[in-house]
């Protein structure tokens, strides 16, 4: 399998997309501490990141709330079972690592939970920076706390959260 990826431009700035016949592996920020570059045996090609192109488009519009895209993410099967989990978390809310724990089956689980938080490849997509530390503050994100800022407030200039108007983490 050939691996392809292209670049895209978002509000959050570059963006690194790779993937295969099987979908979607990677989605990466070029930018920061932890910046995404392609690997030299990949292949460039935009034509294969069309839809997801799309459909990321449609999300920074807030027209978007689930993404619909082939998803090829690796990891070990505790890392898939957290990435799984956090396609459940709906649009415009958060959870804490120890409530996606507890959701796991596992309370005690917190840490290891928030480990496989932050290896998943598909940010944004798979929103894992819906996840927030227990006390409602924001905790670490591969791209950088100001982008899982930026995404949560997306998110939630789009939802009225009536439970705790004015609150927005």
């Amino acid at each position: 399998m050939t691996t392809c990826y292209t670049h895209l431009e978002s509000p959050l700035g570059r963006l690194l997309l790779a993937g295969d016949e099987l979908g979607l592996r990677l989605i990466g920020f070029t930018a920061g501490r932890h910046a995404s570059e392609p690997v030299e045996a990949w292949r460039e090609d935009a034509a294969q990141f069309a839809e997801a192109a799309r459909q990321l488009a449609a999300y920074f519009g807030g027209e978007l709330r689930e993404f619909q895209l082939p998803l090829a993410p690796e990891g070990t099967a505790f890392q898939l079972r957290v990435w799984r989990e956090l396609q459940r978390i709906p649009y415009g809310e958060t959870i804490s690592y120890g409530e996606l724990a507890r959701r796991m089956g596992n309370s005690k689980a917190s840490r290891a939970v928030g480990l496989a938080n932050g290896a998943n490849p598909l940010p944004i997509v798979i929103p894992c920076h819906r996840v927030i530390g227990g006390d409602g503050t924001l905790t670490g994100y591969g791209g950088g706390l100001e982008i899982k800022r930026k995404l949560l407030e997306l998110e939630r200039a789009r939802v009225c959260n009536a439970a705790q108007p004015g609150r927005l983490f």
